[in-house]
């Protein structure tokens, strides 16, 4: 595989992380947004969406890898963007709902649309980047990553993504995997539901194996609710009604974007059932891959999730790209593909004739798909 020829030693410095910084350019034009209104509302859209599928077209494809084994003290000014986020972020929002609820210098609907780049934001990396403190060791990378949940109503994506999705990824017990021929609009209100329901499963699970109930004090959906009701409330105190619903607002954008990210992570690809109920293991081929330059910048290289999967404890810096015979590849970056796939008849047209040239590539001998495509294949044990 990619990781064990050519790597590079990762740049220790702060010139070298930098390039993952450009998120928070997202804030100063939050404040733009919030202080004229009208034609600054849609500078974090543009941002996040239009400015980095241009700058994915210029400046390519990154397939060099980095020494995996790069000691954690060469990784500081890479983490520490993930760990001064929640404070920024929770200025920001919270700011923001003091300021514009009962001003009158946005019309009701500047404040909705300014929320929705919120939203954005919140989204894209905030929950991003909670998604890469969840998966530290560290207790207080851990902790950053729950408020950064709390802030978007979504705490249960922490028990779901680290107890089912990692685990069942390409089998029909993963809600996140989405079918082939599946549109966004079908996935996204089931991926809503089954999510909900898997993640307390698992934690109800846990518990039963030390022989405890699920309403056990150490089940987290306690410290999940007690956060998000502090957000809420926090919301309510500084905004009235109506902060309280430009941060339910945001919060739903921001769902939004995570499961349209999750759709296109895994769009119709599969792991083999072996047979009574067995699955093969965890492979780079299981999830599509991105080398796109500038959006692996801005998600600090959440589109090299072929490796996510196959080492879930690699800090983003040391992920390593595959090339087209380890894992698929997407055509664009995320800003486009999450665009394409909101109208579900682009999207199968860019993507089923490479989920089927997936299929004939690496599984030759399966000649009857069908199951795999409805998620009726056999429940792993």
């Amino acid at each position: 595989m990619s990781e064990s020829s050519g790597a590079r030693p990762l740049p220790p410095r702060w010139q070298g992380a930098a390039p993952f910084w450009v998120s928070l350019a997202m804030v100063p034009f939050a404040i733009l947004a919030a202080t004229y209104g009208g034609w600054a509302l849609l500078l974090m859209p543009l941002y996040g969406w239009g400015v980095f599928s241009v700058l994915d077209a210029l400046t390519g494809l990154n397939t060099t890898n980095v020494n995996p084994q790069t000691a954690e003290d060469d990784l500081y000014w890479y983490r520490l963007v993930t760990l001064i986020w929640f404070p920024i972020q929770f200025c920001t929002v919270f700011g923001l709902i003091w300021w514009v609820s009962d001003s009158d210098h946005l019309a009701t609907w500047e404040k909705i649309v300014l929320f929705y780049g919120v939203g954005m934001m919140t989204g894209a990396i905030g929950i991003n980047y909670s998604h890469e403190l969840m998966h530290q060791r560290n207790r207080t990378e851990r902790w950053l990553g729950d408020l950064l949940l709390a802030m978007v109503l979504y705490s249960h994506f922490r028990s779901e993504h680290l107890l089912v999705h990692h685990r069942y990824v390409g089998t029909p017990l993963d809600p996140v995997t989405a079918r082939y021929n599946e549109g966004f609009h079908r996935f996204f209100p089931r991926v809503l539901r089954q999510s909900f329901l898997s993640a307390w499963r698992a934690e109800k699970a846990m518990l039963a194996r030390k022989g405890l109930g699920p309403f056990y004090r150490s089940n987290p959906f306690w410290r999940y609710a007690a956060l998000q009701m502090g957000m809420l409330l926090l919301a309510a105190l500084l905004g009235g009604w109506a902060g309280f619903g430009l941060f339910v607002f945001q919060a739903a954008v921001a769902i939004w974007f995570l499961e349209l990210t999750n759709y296109v992570e895994h769009y119709g690809l599969t792991r083999k059932h072996l047979g009574d109920g067995k699955y093969e293991h965890v492979r780079p081929r299981h999830s599509w891959n991105a080398a796109h330059k500038a959006t692996n910048w801005l998600l600090i290289n959440l589109q090299r999730h072929s490796d996510h999967h196959y080492k879930p404890d690699r800090r983003f810096p040391l992920l390593q790209t595959y090339a087209t015979s380890d894992a698929p590849q997407l055509p664009y970056g995320y800003p486009v593909m999450t665009a394409a796939a909101m109208v579900p008849p682009i999207w199968r047209r860019i993507m089923n004739p490479r989920v089927r040239k997936w299929r004939a590539m690496y599984y030759p001998e399966i000649t009857d798909w069908s199951a795999y495509k409805t998620g009726t294949t056999p429940l792993p044990r």
